[in-house]
């Protein structure tokens, strides 16, 4: 007479069923919404050291196949093969990337001066150029207000100011967070070296940890490596490329200020479809209005042939054929993120921009 009772005894003492899935499901909700606090949390607390963690990830991408060639050739020893990829790391990209730097700061602050002393006369180039103009282009440059030399002069020195001055206070911002510069670059050394060491077991970890299936996952991962490669490697070395054969064709040329439009000429080259000509153009029909013939052909044919070429030629070896994304698409996304992140935006930009257009082909696929 006693089993009525232990049953329902029982099944009274035992939670049901939906009660056992309304508890999962709220420890799974939980779990989720922690998740998200802790990623966020800790997102927070390396927004700091942003620069130096994005470009450590990115020169570790870059140097991975330098470090598991080497790690082969030291026999599996991981540490030195890492230590040795970091010190070409540094001797390729940093030191290189610093010299510039420092030279540059010391051009821009050497051109400003001739400026301001007279030693280049822009108001003596440009009166040279619009009188080699025709008169009907003279009179629509006059009902404009172009053809106010004086005027123009001014700009040009108030512009120049301007540079000069924001390199000076770049440069005075680096020496008075000396301890920050430096703790951010240790952090970025620091990271290169263990993402090198450990990149393969954290490549695998972020793999497992996407919830995608496999396909979309792995065509999202490549999607991004690829998109860093060719952005970095590729348009880094040929814009680099390019700003050295344009700084050498006008230091050979004689126009002052070599080093500086150099660089110019290189970070322009990152546009496409804007380029180095926005540079050597106006430096090629001063020549020819200034009736040097010879010097506007040698500086046409360079600039149209030899580094014309190396973007032809360069560009395909370094990016691949099929990674390229349209021209548009770059440019706007390298102009959106430089306007958003810095300098760090022509590398966030492109890598954005390529994410969307992967997830949206696998979506319309799907």
């Amino acid at each position: 007479m006693a089993w009525p009772g232990l049953v329902i005894a029982v099944s009274v003492s035992q939670p049901s069923f939906h009660s056992l899935m309304n508890n999962h499901t709220v420890h799974q909700s939980f779990f989720h919404i922690l998740l998200v606090v802790v990623t966020l949390a800790l997102a927070w607390v390396l927004l700091p050291f942003f620069g130096a963690i994005f470009w450590g990830a990115i020169l570790a991408i870059l140097f991975q196949p330098m470090q598991r060639y080497l790690a082969a050739r030291f026999g599996k020893r991981r540490n030195l093969a890492a230590l040795t990829t970091l010190g070409a790391a540094i001797i390729i990209v940093i030191i290189p990337l610093a010299i510039v730097a420092v030279t540059l700061v010391q051009e821009i602050a050497l051109v400003y001066a001739r400026i301001k002393s007279g030693e280049l006369n822009f108001e003596l180039y440009f009166q040279h150029v619009l009188h080699a103009l025709p008169v009907s282009a003279q009179q629509l440059l006059g009902r404009y207000g172009l053809d106010d030399i004086a005027g123009l002069q001014r700009k040009l020195m108030e512009g120049a100011a301007q540079i000069s001055q924001f390199a000076a206070v770049q440069a005075l911002s680096i020496g008075q967070n000396t301890f920050q510069f430096v703790v951010s670059f240790g952090v970025m050394l620091y990271l290169v070296f263990f993402l090198l060491r450990d990149g393969g077991e954290i490549g695998r970890r972020i793999r497992c940890a996407i919830p995608l299936d496999p396909e979309p996952k792995l065509h999202l991962i490549v999607k991004f490596t690829t998109v860093v490669r060719a952005t970095v490697k590729g348009n880094i070395a040929v814009a680099a490329v390019q700003g050295l054969l344009g700084g050498l064709i006008f230091c050979i040329l004689g126009i002052g200020g070599s080093l500086l439009w150099g660089v110019l000429m290189a970070f322009l080259s990152l546009l496409p479809a804007v380029g180095a000509a926005i540079v050597w153009v106006p430096a090629a029909l001063y020549f020819f209005m200034t009736g040097q013939m010879l010097k506007g052909l040698i500086l046409v044919v360079f600039c149209v042939v030899v580094i014309g070429l190396v973007d032809n030629v360069l560009r395909p070896i370094l990016v691949g054929k099929d990674t390229k994304m349209p021209d548009w698409v770059v440019l706007i996304s390298t102009l959106g993120g430089m306007a958003l992140f810095g300098i760090n935006g022509f590398v966030i930009g492109p890598l954005v921009a390529a994410l969307f257009m992967a997830s949206w082909d696998l979506f319309s696929q799907d």
